[in-house]
């Protein structure tokens, strides 16, 4: 049988990077444990954060190290940024494992299009749908699937027109009222998003977010219970069991998401049984509504008081460490980490082999 060279693509130009690097040594590890290593040769190509990319015997020793390469290795010479190791032309089948901007948001998919090569997860398409909170809950709206009040606002509204400034407060507690998030558009892992309670509150997260993105969303607060649901597959999506997330902070921000022990993941999550169903089928829906593929983790809220059921966001690219939740989910539902690694690049061959 001949292997399959399969090219594990990290790091990357977020906040995120850190994290890439966590997914990625535990997806190396998959791709050459028990069957796959039979199957599968692993080609790293590490992404420096200021974009450029390295060989994989750097790429290699980030792994094995877990920690970034220092900014002091990097080229200075812009064309170095651009120019990719000529191994990548041995690769068969990508797997970008990059979370936040220029990794999930539809860039890197473009690239890996233009290559022709196969890749791991959504096209261009889906995932800058995925990325992007507004065009995003625009087409949870398209396909019926129930979300929370929430406003759009744009940069220009709060820096640019003192006049305006003013009323946008006014009808964001009209329309919302307090407690409400403040969101960057275009941002992962809750960067950047701020629970607001006053005015003051609202004026500062609104100029923080604008700071992070031209475009803003500003949804209202919920007293529900955090479930999320994970998607696997392409033309047929499946979906798994679904958990739930429980921490004591004052919402699941970026600290309390990667911080260790500030967030518990419940696996499966104790939900009547039509619940469940409901959220499987909309999670489902939603991976659907937005031209995802391979896979994707669906997040909602579900109010105990009165059964409803709102969906939140998608992510095309998830956390993917031993400890996260796409992978429990699935291992919980029967599929091992090194399956479902195999899975993946399954999907990706049926999907653009």
């Amino acid at each position: 049988m001949t292997k399959r060279t399969i090219g594990l693509l990290f790091g990357g130009c977020s906040g995120e990077h850190e994290v890439s690097i966590a997914s990625a040594r535990a997806i190396a590890q998959a791709l050459s444990a028990g069957s796959n290593a039979a199957v599968y040769t692993l080609l790293p190509f590490y992404i420096q954060k200021n974009g450029q990319w390295c060989d994989s015997a750097i790429a290699q020793q980030v792994l094995t190290s877990g920690q970034p390469l220092s900014s002091d290795l990097a080229s200075s010479d812009p064309v170095d940024r651009w120019r990719l190791p000529p191994t990548a032309g041995d690769v068969d089948v990508w797997f970008p494992v990059l979370h936040g901007p220029n990794g999930e948001d539809g860039t890197i998919q473009g690239l890996l299009t233009l290559m022709q090569t196969p890749f791991v997860g959504s096209g261009i398409l889906g995932s800058a749908i995925g990325m992007d909170k507004l065009a995003m809950k625009t087409m949870f709206a398209q396909a019926g699937l129930p979300q929370v009040n929430y406003m759009a606002v744009s940069r220009s509204q709060v820096w640019s027109n003192p006049c305006i400034y003013p009323k946008l407060c006014d009808d964001i507690e009209a329309q919302l009222a307090y407690p409400c998030f403040v969101k960057p558009a275009n941002l992962g892992s809750s960067v950047g998003i701020s629970k607001v309670r006053s005015r003051a509150e609202l004026e500062a997260a609104l100029d923080s977010a604008a700071s992070y993105d031209r475009r803003l969303i500003v949804e209202a607060g919920v007293v529900a219970r955090e479930v999320e649901c994970a998607v696997l597959g392409n033309e047929q999506p499946q979906a798994s069991i679904v958990g739930e997330i429980t921490y004591q902070s004052d919402f699941y921000d970026y600290e309390t998401k990667y911080t260790e022990g500030k967030a518990d993941l419940i696996i499966p999550a104790a939900l009547p049984e039509a619940v469940t169903a409901q959220i499987q089928t909309m999670a489902i829906q939603a991976f659907t509504a937005i031209d995802a593929a391979g896979l994707a983790r669906v997040d909602f809220f579900y109010i105990e008081a009165t059964g409803d059921v709102f969906i939140n966001e998608i992510n095309t690219m998830p956390g993917f460490t031993v400890t996260s939740m796409y992978p429990r989910l699935w291992g919980a539902s029967g599929i091992t980490f090194p399956e479902l690694v195999d899975r993946l690049v399954q999907l990706a061959l049926d999907r653009n082999g």
